[in-house]
């Protein structure tokens, strides 16, 4: 699944794994991905937050965006 932040394309990859989602989400322009586990009775969108969070996160130490503050 695609989806733009921020002025940024980013890929989503959902893993249903029994009891947890395995939640992959990879910024198209640096190829930088992150993995993220939650439980399956997690919302996608839930899923998705976090792993775009921890993503954000990612490309703020490595200094490709800014952080706020």
């Amino acid at each position: 699944m695609k989806h733009q932040h921020k002025g940024r394309e980013i890929i989503f990859e959902f893993q249903p794994m029994g009891h947890v989602v395995r939640v992959s989400a990879m910024d198209t322009a640096t190829l930088t991905e992150v993995v993220i586990q939650g439980p399956a009775s997690a919302s996608q969108m839930q899923l998705q937050n976090t792993a775009m969070r921890k993503l954000e996160y990612v490309l703020k130490k490595k200094g490709i965006i800014e952080g706020d503050g």
